[in-house]
């Protein structure tokens, strides 16, 4: 199979962008050719091998943008192989990651026909501080998932890495030729 890969990512403030810079670079580490792309940006998936998508889970749902994609482009995303990561605990907690594991399997089940070779969740970074002014209404609402939530950043590089060393397996794939 051929061995370029479409890393399409949703981000909402730059955390999962850079998650998938993260995952992009250790797959060319691995001597495959990524292209990285905003889903927005993506017109078709022609000439991929392979496509990782990365979308954070926010206020108890999946990023617009990766329904959107997933919708958009289902026929040829059933043809390839396909891995998914999530961002979303916001806590170093195991329970908040199994609740946003759980959260992300209840979105990726309205599309019953994926069926990605790899998903994971990560957790995620947030700040209050930075949040578009319908973000902060939301998060002022003491019955919001984010109401008194400090900042904080518990993404787990370590992590990140081992999974995207471990894709090029599960994808599939072969290492470009010169």
């Amino acid at each position: 199979m051929s061995a370029r890969i479409l890393l399409a990512y949703a981000t909402r403030y730059g955390s999962t962008q850079q998650v998938a810079e993260a995952i992009a670079n250790k797959l060319r580490e691995s001597g495959l050719v990524v292209d990285l792309e905003p889903m927005r940006q993506v017109r078709t998936l022609a000439g991929y091998g392979a496509v990782v998508l990365g979308a954070p889970l926010y206020v108890l749902h999946w990023h617009k943008e990766a329904h959107d994609f997933l919708s958009k482009h289902q026929e040829a995303l059933g043809k390839q192989p396909v891995a998914i990561f999530a961002l979303g605990p916001l806590h170093d907690d195991e329970a908040e990651r199994q609740g946003s594991r759980e959260q992300l399997d209840k979105e990726l089940a309205k599309f019953p026909w994926l069926v990605p070779v790899a998903i994971e969740v990560f957790g995620g970074k947030y700040d209050p501080a930075k949040l578009h002014f319908s973000d902060k209404l939301i998060a002022s609402l003491p019955a919001s998932p984010l109401h008194n939530v400090p900042a904080g950043d518990v993404r787990n590089w370590t992590a990140i890495d081992a999974w995207a060393s471990n894709l090029p397996a599960k994808l599939e794939l072969k290492k470009a030729t010169a």
